[in-house]
């Protein structure tokens, strides 16, 4: 891994995390083109570029505790005024409680898929075709609703349940997580807005699990001093700006305008993919 490499994958990181597009099948695209490139066997994956995929994670959270650093401390300081009171009438309490209630769902759906999501990093051309189907997703929601005259801007239990398991189900590289966390929301009624918010928040338990328990479980620590840790840590940097932005002007734009054209795009993405990985195996 060079210093070019670990820009490129930062921007798509920052860049594929919060759009409906699935950063992880970015990842692994990414990554098998420039093996593909570079004439190395797309089966061998390092143990460091597991590291620096973990890392580039921890770019996009950085990212996203900025940005909504305000509705975090709202969230925490109704929460533990809630368990002090013993009254969670607190829109900013219950929240906090659907987040924690969503990621339990997550990872109860996530584990058990968890080896065979890694299986899949070493087959491009099945994520490609796990991206079409989001594409279709993405699609049957705003078909959906369009169709609804009524749209929350609250959560309830339920709709809490059905975002958690689409995270859940999103593990999979492919299956983008904010997108079918956001079509998930526009599915249960709520709004374009509120879905968005909600899917990002929801984010930051499971990738900050993630890019804590995962070195601590698997990563060798004398192994970890000879890897590039200077390609590592611009990666991690270059994400997290290219994430902040994203989720700034991706907020905005989803206020606006339809999911459609990410739709588009997985479905062209996806196809090519397929294409491509079939051709040079």
């Amino acid at each position: 891994m060079n210093l070019i490499q670990s820009i490129l994958m930062g921007i798509v990181q920052g860049l594929s995390e919060f759009l409906p597009v699935s950063s992880s099948a970015h990842l692994v695209f990414t990554s098998n083109f420039y093996k593909v490139f570079k004439g190395i066997k797309i089966v061998s994956q390092s143990n460091e570029e597991i590291f620096f995929d973990i890392m580039l994670h921890l770019g996009t959270l950085i990212a996203v505790l900025i940005f909504f650093r305000k509705d975090i401390f709202e969230i925490a300081r109704a929460l533990f005024f809630a368990c002090k009171k013993r009254n969670i009438s607190d829109s900013n309490a219950k929240l906090g409680l659907y987040i924690i209630f969503g990621t339990i769902i997550t990872i109860a759906l996530a584990l058990p898929l968890n080896d065979f999501a890694e299986h899949l990093v070493y087959h491009p051309a099945r994520v490609g075709c796990l991206l079409i189907l989001t594409g279709v997703v993405l699609f049957f929601s705003e078909f959906l609703s369009k169709k609804r005259e009524k749209k929350f801007d609250k959560l309830n239990w339920k709709q809490a349940l059905f975002v958690g398991i689409a995270q859940g189900i999103a593990v999979l590289p492919g299956f983008s997580r904010s997108g079918w966390t956001i079509a998930t929301g526009l599915f249960a009624g709520l709004n374009r807005e509120t879905s968005a918010r909600y899917s990002f928040l929801l984010s930051i338990p499971i990738i900050l699990g993630a890019s804590m328990v995962y070195p601590l479980i698997k990563i060798d620590i004398i192994e970890a001093l000879n890897y590039n840790w200077t390609s590592i840590i611009v990666g991690t940097i270059v994400s997290a700006i290219v994430g902040y932005l994203c989720i700034k002007y991706f907020m905005k734009f989803i206020s606006k305008f339809s999911l459609n054209i990410f739709g588009w795009y997985c479905l062209v993405m996806g196809f090519f993919t397929i294409i491509f990985f079939n051709i040079f195996k």
